[in-house]
């Protein structure tokens, strides 16, 4: 309401009934601060009937600068008009007060003692209505408003309607009661109708209950606080649409002039486009973080199965809520053709599964599968689809089931399918898209390139464990005078280094003399080649030791060898390393590691050589268990030094052990801690030795690492005191007839009778050369273990040569009939001369042996 006059005022405001606390009509409440007139200051005052001011408001003080005390008698024309118009002004007057109203703009001049100075003008609307006073005679109210403040507001409104009318954005104005109080076209285009059409309407009528419940809520909260709302998302559907949009709403709350609320803008931007432009740059950033993880986690070990799992490991739950792989049958049984059919019928094996999903069976185009079952897929069903066409095809989802969408998956790698992917999403997640495909397919591959370097890996791995086992002893190795139990482990698959086959190996080697030579050796390096050079060396040393060679002379002969395997040209480099100076390239060699030992079961007396390998450990019994002080010397392949012997008399029943690094050396413990432990595991060496060698593996289980295990255990047996027959013969004639009866007495106290003649005709053969091309006393012995094996020895260092003697000849056909009559014969060095032997099996029912008596004839 208007600010009624200064008279008025002071004979009572109506309002005052409010201020002193007494009932007052409701329509006669003051307006709150902030009114329409409070903003536009409209000032009023009243004209008596003789034309002079009666009554002057306070706006009227403010307005034109003069107090009410002042203003009352005053003749308001010729107190603000310009003279040349105050003749115009007083007709003006006489026309109201005659009942005439009348709107017009009126130039006034402030007065001369008012800030601003004289001449200072200014304009003013004026809206006179003619009226009464209570006599009855003719006055006049004047209705006054500063120009400037109406051009303002005009402006004001202006601008103000541009902006919300050509705004192209949503745009509404609601009230307090957060009803629509106005809408601009941008709004009415999207929602319907026109922009009146919408006034009145609720947050409700656009919006579904959840979201709409939500806005209402933030709209009371800043009608309350004041607190403007920034791009908040609201989702909603368009009228006659079904597709769901979304928009970024902007909220704050309007003011009137003097600050009072008067309700809420809301500026609203449809975000649907730019919402799905961010979804999909989300999706590609996620997808493309998705592909580095699994560039970074599959295939980090080169098992199929391990391949399987850290797929899984990176889908689950990043791209779906359920997954599984099936590699076919004939991949992971190491097949060299394809793996499967063309019809996609070849039995499969589910190598794993995973879920996001608590106790959520997956069920992909086929019944629930265990992981480790074989199985296959129907013809017709879109999985086995999917391996004929090598292309992913999608599942239907189970009616009432959990599943809502998966992806069936072919697993390509180097054009050959391997298996299938299932990828699966459970209701109320996103089923999957075009780009969801894709990247579902690019993880397939990339798990099935893996999986087929894993295979490939699996099947040279199991070639060269089948190459470096063909290259161990057979069966548990037997030799004269010793209790022999043996073990080979692998690497350990487990580790995080892939496994791969070493060049340990050990070996067993029977030596003319009721002897065994017992070797131990690890070739530095892992795969087939380290494997190939293990065989090469084991060989070797099986060649060199069949030679009679002392056991430093074994390994320096290896150390030669050892220098050309690396090179190519396999054996025959190798013989020309031994012929090549020792600065030859350390680049072209395998480095080896060998322990040598040959052990006599009639002296008991054991002989070592090493190569830079772990030393022997030897348990006596009754003592603690102690490592043999054998000189290491260079490994096998370095060259340049010599290698030194160590004899050391082994007591009966004393326990032997040789042995490689794996067996006592890991990451996780040094390999002092490793060589105590083994040490402190033997103490027990009188059990059955198989079980010494199986508690000495679980003992040890934490201390060996990826690398092969060799270990080669032997209890000492030595040949007792009444299987032995020893004889010197002094060089003369009759010592051959000597030698014969020696021999007989001896085989027949022994119960070999059968082994009588045979025996003398070959000690005479053997005591007759040696006596004709040695030198100094004869020696004859005779050995019986597991076979008889009879010894001649003498000064002389010419080794005896078997030829074939003439039709013509007397002589020469001794060495032919010792080959004829024994099972085995040969000659070796000893430090004082030489030593002929030969050996025959035991009878045992039908001998088999040659009668002499044939034999001689068959040389005639």
């Amino acid at each position: 309401m208007s600010e009624i006059p200064a008279k008025a005022t002071e004979s009572g405001d109506p309002s005052d009934g409010a201020r002193t606390g007494a009932p007052v009509d409701g329509m006669w409440q003051s307006s709150p601060p902030g009114s329409m007139y409070d903003y536009i200051r409209v000032a009023s005052f009243s004209i008596g009937p003789d034309g002079l001011v009666d009554q002057w408001s306070l706006r009227a003080e403010q307005l034109f600068g003069i107090p009410a005390e002042r203003a009352v008698g005053m003749d308001p024309i010729a107190a603000f008009i310009d003279p040349d118009r105050r003749e115009l002004g007083h007709r003006k007057m006489a026309e109201i007060l005659d009942g005439r109203e009348w709107t017009g703009v009126v130039p006034f001049r402030k007065p001369d003692e008012e800030p601003g100075g004289p001449g200072e003008e200014a304009l003013a609307e004026v809206y006179v209505m003619p009226t009464r006073t209570e006599d009855g005679e003719k006055a006049a109210v004047c209705i006054v408003v500063d120009v400037r403040t109406l051009r303002t507001i005009e402006t004001d409104l202006a601008a103000s309607q541009a902006i919300f009318g050509q705004s192209p954005f949503g745009f509404l104005l609601i009230d307090p009661d957060l009803r629509v109080r106005r809408a601009n076209k941008r709004f009415a285009s999207l929602f319907g109708g026109t922009p009146d059409d919408h006034r009145g309407k609720g947050v409700h009528d656009y919006l579904p209950r959840p979201e709409a419940d939500r806005v209402t809520a933030t709209l009371r909260r800043v009608l309350e606080t004041g607190e403007s709302i920034t791009d908040m998302h609201v989702t909603g559907f368009l009228p006659g649409s079904e597709d769901r949009r979304h928009w970024s709403v902007n909220l704050y709350r309007v003011h009137s002039g003097s600050g009072r609320p008067i309700g809420i803008a809301w500026l609203g931007t449809d975000i649907t486009a730019r919402r799905a432009a961010a979804r999909e740059a989300a999706a590609a950033r996620r997808n493309l973080a998705l592909l580095n993880e699994a560039g970074a986690r599959i295939g980090n070990s080169l098992d199929l199965e391990t391949t399987a799992r850290e797929l899984l490991d990176v889908v689950v739950p990043g791209f779906c809520d359920l997954a599984t792989v099936d590699l076919y049958q004939g991949l992971l049984a190491g097949d060299e053709t394809p793996p499967g059919l063309a019809d996609g019928s070849a039995e499969l094996r589910r190598v794993a599964f995973a879920s996001a999903v608590s106790d959520a069976p997956f069920v992909g185009g086929t019944a629930t599968v265990a992981v480790g079952a074989v199985h296959h897929f129907p013809f017709n069903s879109p999985c086995a689809d999917a391996l004929r066409t090598a292309r992913p095809q999608s599942v239907p989802a189970e009616e009432g089931g959990l599943v809502q969408s998966t992806l069936a998956v072919p697993m390509v790698a180097h054009d050959t399918v391997v298996g299938l992917a299932q990828f699966s999403r459970t209701k109320g997640s996103e089923p999957f898209g075009d780009r969801d495909r894709a990247l579902a397919v690019e993880l397939a591959a990339r798990a099935a390139v893996c999986i087929d370097n894993a295979r490939l890996y699996r099947r040279e791995h199991e070639r060269a464990l089948i190459l470096q086992r063909s290259l161990l002893p057979p069966g548990d190795p037997v030799a004269s005078g010793l209790d022999i139990a043996c073990r080979y482990l692998p690497g350990n698959s487990s580790s995080d280094r892939p496994s791969e086959v070493g060049g340990d190996w050990f070996d067993v080697i029977e030596l003319p003399g009721h002897r065994t030579a017992l070797v131990v050796g690890d070739v530095m390096g892992r795969g087939l080649r380290a494997a190939v050079a293990m065989g090469e060396l084991r060989s070797a040393v099986r060649t060199l030791a069949l030679l009679d060679l002392e056991p430093a002379e074994v390994l320096s002969a290896l150390d030669e060898i050892a220098r050309g395997l690396g090179a190519p040209g396999g054996v025959q480099q190798a013989t020309r390393a031994a012929r090549r100076p020792r600065e030859a390239d350390l680049s072209e060699v395998y480095l080896a590691t060998c322990v040598y030992a040959v052990y006599d079961s009639v002296t008991r007396r054991c002989t070592f050589a090493n190569a830079g390998h772990l030393p022997p450990v030897l348990v006596e019994p009754g003592e603690d268990a102690l490592m043999l002080d054998v000189p290491p010397g260079m490994p096998l392949g370095v060259g340049g030094e010599p290698f030194e012997e160590v004899e050391v008399e082994l007591p009966e029943g004393a326990l032997l052990a040789l042995y490689t690094d794996g067996l006592v050396e890991s990451r996780d413990h040094p390999l002092d801690e490793g060589l105590q432990a083994f040490v402190g595991a033997l103490t027990d060496p009188g059990r059955p030795l198989e079980d010494v060698c199986d508690h000495v593996l679980n003992t040890l289980d934490t201390h060996h690492g990826e690398d092969d295990i060799a270990l080669l255990m032997a209890r000492v047996q030595g040949l007792p005191a009444d299987s032995v027959g020893d004889w010197t013969l002094p060089r003369e004639p009759r010592s051959v007839g000597r030698a014969r009866e020696y021999a007989r007495g001896q085989l027949l106290s022994w119960d070999l009778e059968p082994l009588v003649d045979t025996t003398e005709l070959l000690v005479s053969e053997l005591v007759t050369n040696a006596l004709r091309y040695g030198e100094g006393d004869i020696r004859l012995r005779l050995l019986l273990d597991r076979t008889l094996v009879c010894e001649v020895w003498d000064s002389g260092l010419v080794q005896p040569r078997r030829r074939r003697a003439r039709d013509t000849d007397e002589g020469g056909r001794g060495l032919q009939l010792v080959g004829l009559l024994s099972a085995a014969w040969g000659s070796r060095r000893t430090p004082r001369g030489k030593t002929v032997w030969f050996e025959l099996p035991l009878p045992d029912g039908e001998t088999g042996l040659t009668d002499p008596a044939e034999a001689l004839l068959s040389l005639f």
